[in-house]
């Protein structure tokens, strides 16, 4: 062995955790250059850069993103911030982030927040104030807030918005960028499908109002149906909020009818899920008596028996892109990204039943 690895070794035996000192005399550098070398430097040598990264590794050294926010004046930290009654979307906006932040030695602080209370905008500020964040994420509906942004603006706080619904920011720089999801194109084929197997009974159990996405959803299943000289009955329109609750209860509401829906169409999967509740506890069978269609793809659909006819959003990777944007050394000059979404066919769909 060689001297380095002996050094190692002799301080992998005091079982203490390693400091960015340690990684600065084991590799016989200064502290800057491991920094550097941390912070992706292009001003270190090779062959110096690799001999520190090989001491990270071996000791497991694991930079601390507050105290390289003081070094740097900033924060690596990327912020998560959402008032969402989904939570599968939440966890997987997270995995989004997750995966595209490992290995850059930045870190998700996730925080939920009541879009409604009247300490909404000052206790975001606390937050903002406290956390020193290199940049934030925001969901909606909190993401179409003219309050928030201005708040962002105001802190200078790089932001990246996901919204189903493009415009609220004509910022063209990093802090004004969004990943825009055409909702409204997979909504389309979702309902055209619905009336190509025939069903004119079609009841809808729309999302949450005060989100962009519900309206958004509503206009490509109502495109797609009129394609097909169909539309959703006014008597079959109930509302949700995109909760397995809602989706039972609508669903509830219209089975019971005398003249019930021989199809279903729910503005996301969570409120499908309910929506099968209702039909089992009515005594209906999916498909043979009711054709159910959802949105989002979530990770339920597939698990569902029969699986879910729906919509795929790639919720995932529009995390991923929106975390690159905020981590990523240039910024981008592109204001917005769009993400298109699809129609998932699978067991709970089938040719309408004979009258």
């Amino acid at each position: 062995m060689d001297k380095m690895t002996d050094t190692i070794e002799a301080f992998l035996s005091l079982r203490r955790k390693a400091t960015i000192n340690d990684v600065a005399r084991l590799a016989g550098v200064s502290k800057k250059t491991v920094s550097r070398v941390i912070n992706n430097s292009p001003s270190v040598h090779a062959r110096t850069r690799d001999a520190i990264s090989e001491v990270i590794a071996r000791i497991s050294f694991q930079p601390d993103p507050q105290a390289r926010g003081l070094a740097f004046r900033r924060s690596f930290l990327i912020g998560l911030i959402y008032d969402n009654p989904n939570a599968q979307y939440i966890v997987n906006m997270q995995m989004g982030v997750l995966d595209r932040l490992r290995g850059t030695g930045n870190e998700l602080v996730v925080h939920p927040c009541d879009w409604r209370s009247d300490d909404f905008i000052p206790e975001l500020r606390q937050f903002l104030e406290h956390q020193r964040l290199a940049g934030v994420i925001i969901l909606p509906p909190i993401a179409e807030d003219r309050r928030l942004l201005d708040l962002l603006d105001e802190m200078e706080v790089p932001r990246v918005r996901v919204t189903a619904r493009a415009g609220a920011s004509n910022q063209p720089t990093i802090s004004g960028q969004e990943i825009v999801s055409h909702d409204h194109i997979g909504c389309a084929e979702a309902s055209a499908h619905i009336a190509l197997l025939g069903h004119r009974r079609i009841g809808y159990i729309g999302g949450n109002l005060d989100y962009p996405s519900a309206h958004e959803r509503r206009r490509g299943f109502d495109a797609g149906l009129a394609q097909h000289g169909c539309a959703i009955a006014p008597d079959l329109d109930e509302g949700g909020n995109y909760s397995f609750a809602s989706g039972y209860e609508a669903g509830q509401r219209l089975l019971t009818r005398p003249d019930r829906p021989t199809a279903i169409i729910c503005a996301n999967d969570e409120m499908a899920a309910g929506a099968y509740k209702a039909a089992y506890e009515s005594g209906l069978r999916i498909p043979q008596d009711l054709t159910v269609v959802g949105f989002d793809d979530a990770p339920i659909a597939d698990r569902l028996s029969p699986p879910l006819t729906t919509v795929r959003l790639p919720t995932r990777d529009m995390a991923r892109m929106a975390a690159n944007l905020l981590i990523s050394p240039e910024p981008s000059t592109i204001s917005h990204l769009q993400v298109d979404s699809k129609l998932v066919v699978r067991g709970s769909s089938a040719k309408a039943p004979n009258p």
